[in-house]
């Protein structure tokens, strides 16, 4: 029942978001065609914008994004206005729904790279940092930990570029295309993400390690490998189960930066270049596209929770 009511609530708030994206957007300065008209003289500037219902009041202008608009045609019978949510005002040649979906493969795989990258250092750091307290292991992977979380992505890219790309050349410098590609963006997004796995775990196992269930697994005469990772590091993992939704939905949807300076034509791209050209519908999908992302990665971290935690129970 607690999902149900959670998954009923997703469209009211996307319908809610819409809005206010469709508001604020149209709010900004600008508009589609300031960038391509030219000298145009205001008779065919008005012409442009009433061809494509910009004259008209924003609440109007979304009803006719959602397709509520209903109008008269030249012999006075009413029809039905088509939705305008995939028409690119930029891009007329191309669909909303085109763009996106050339996009979206490209930034997914930067993100799931990135994921997985968070994953497979930052769970390693976190687990022999705790188990190896007070030695050269601990240290190391804290200090690890604190560089990674403090330096900041749109530090750390063009560093990598600057060493592995411009002076090695062991890299291409950008775009996207082969392994070889990915292998710098994915670096530079997924560091600061394996730095909170590495220090959530490290935490977490150490908030488990006193606990009376471990030392009587301990008394059981359990291997201390076996204590640790069937214990200690199933529940220790919890935090970082929870971080997982927010860090995948950062991942896909927070890779501006990224893709910007390595020239990746994901959607970040998109989202940067539809809001320079004030490309209303493209943005505005955009950011229904990323909180539907973000509510459903939530969503799967609670079922995996219940799963890994049978101690959690939904009123």
């Amino acid at each position: 029942m607690y999902f149900l009511k959670r998954l009923l609530l997703v469209p009211p708030l996307l319908l809610l978001i819409s809005f206010l994206a469709f508001v604020l957007v149209h709010l900004a300065p600008g508009g589609p065609f300031d960038r391509d008209r030219g000298p145009a003289s205001p008779e065919i500037e008005r012409a442009i914008r009433a061809k494509y219902h910009l004259d008209e009041p924003v609440l109007k202008q979304y009803a006719r994004y959602l397709g509520l608009v209903w109008e008269k045609d030249p012999h006075g019978h009413w029809r039905h206005a088509p939705a305008s949510f995939d028409i690119s005002l930029k891009y007329r040649n191309h669909s909303v729904t085109a763009i996106i979906a050339q996009a979206l493969p490209v930034s997914a795989t930067l993100g799931f790279l990135a994921f997985g990258f968070a994953l497979g250092v930052g769970l390693p750091v976190g687990y022999f940092t705790s188990v190896r307290r007070g030695r050269w292991e601990d240290y190391a992977g804290s200090l690890f930990a604190l560089l990674v979380i403090c330096v900041p992505a749109l530090v750390v890219a063009p560093l990598l570029l600057m060493i592995f790309a411009i002076h090695w050349r062991l890299f291409p410098v950008a775009l996207w295309g082969s392994p070889w590609h990915a292998v710098l963006p994915t670096t530079a997004l997924g560091l600061y993400f394996s730095g909170r796995v590495a220090r959530l775990l490290q935490e977490g196992m150490l908030a488990v390690m006193p606990s009376e269930f471990i030392t009587a697994a301990r008394a059981k005469g359990l291997g201390e490998n076996a204590v640790l990772l069937k214990h200690a590091f199933r529940l220790a993992v919890l935090p970082v189960v929870s971080y997982s939704g927010p860090m995948l939905a950062d991942l896909l949807t927070g890779s501006f930066i990224i893709e910007s300076i390595f020239q990746i034509p994901g959607l970040g791209m998109q989202l940067i270049n539809s809001s320079l050209n004030s490309d209303y519908t493209v943005t505005v999908a955009l950011a229904l596209l990323y909180a539907l992302l973000l509510i459903l990665l939530n969503l799967l971290v609670d079922f995996a929770y219940v799963l890994l935690d049978r101690r959690v129970a939904y009123q």
